[in-house]
């Protein structure tokens, strides 16, 4: 499917731990419906060197040293929605992360005729979890993620995105940080995931399986949310 296909915006929140792959499933879904990952640090970052109201709202505020309000990570966002490469969809990664940022992105997206559509949770076996984070790499040149065991490059040494040769390794990817990821994420995610749970759009998908079956559970949310 492509995303010519798409009869309508489609918005999503996927959720899931530190190594449960959310970053390559989001490119995946990117690739397959024409859907734009939004997070929150490239959201900024984007608004500040464009310099738009929001974005300078932002920088006064980093350059103090503080944290951003929601208040303007939502007229940020806002702002973003508004541009022409995010009319099939976006996929937002790291807000909302509490039930008062998720009734507040409610009342933005209603203002716009739009909604969360679904909210996918990348379930994980923790324990399991801690082995498969240990064995991930990325590419250093465009960042596509492998894993010692389920995705090597189909020849060795070389990306299968962009042909490149360098690969690096996160530092802390080792077993006591990922167990103490894990714990904060559940903690931090749990009101969350009862929130969007009580609102009917929470859809749970295993991810400790291949890569490939896990994209195509995802599609199917999707696909049937576009009715396509």
């Amino acid at each position: 499917m492509t995303a010519d296909t798409m009869t309508r915006p489609v918005n999503l929140i996927l959720l899931g731990p530190p190594g449960a792959g959310k970053g390559t499933q989001a490119r995946m879904l990117e690739e397959a419906f024409g859907l734009v990952q939004l997070s929150t640090g490239d959201l900024l970052r984007g608004a500040v060197n464009a310099g738009t109201p929001a974005g300078l709202a932002a920088k006064s505020v980093m350059e103090k040293g503080e944290l951003v309000s929601d208040e303007i990570v939502l007229a940020v966002l806002e702002e973003r929605l508004q541009q022409p490469d995010v009319a099939a969809g976006t996929i937002l990664d790291g807000f909302p992360r509490t039930a008062a940022q998720a009734e507040a992105l409610d009342g933005l997206l209603a203002a716009r005729n739009q909604q969360i559509d679904a909210v996918i949770s990348l379930e994980v076996d923790d324990e399991a979890m801690v082995a498969r984070v240990s064995g991930r790499y990325t590419c250093a040149d465009c960042g596509e993620g492998y894993h010692d065991e389920f995705k090597q490059p189909a020849t060795a040494g070389v990306c299968d995105k962009c042909q490149g040769s360098s690969f690096k390794r996160r530092p802390d990817d080792n077993a006591e940080t990922v167990r103490t990821r894990l714990s904060a994420y559940h903690a931090q995610t749990a009101p969350l995931i009862d929130y969007y749970n009580a609102r009917g759009t929470l859809s749970k998908v295993a991810a400790m399986g291949a890569i490939d079956d896990i994209a195509k559970a995802l599609g199917k949310i999707v696909s049937h949310l576009t009715g396509a």
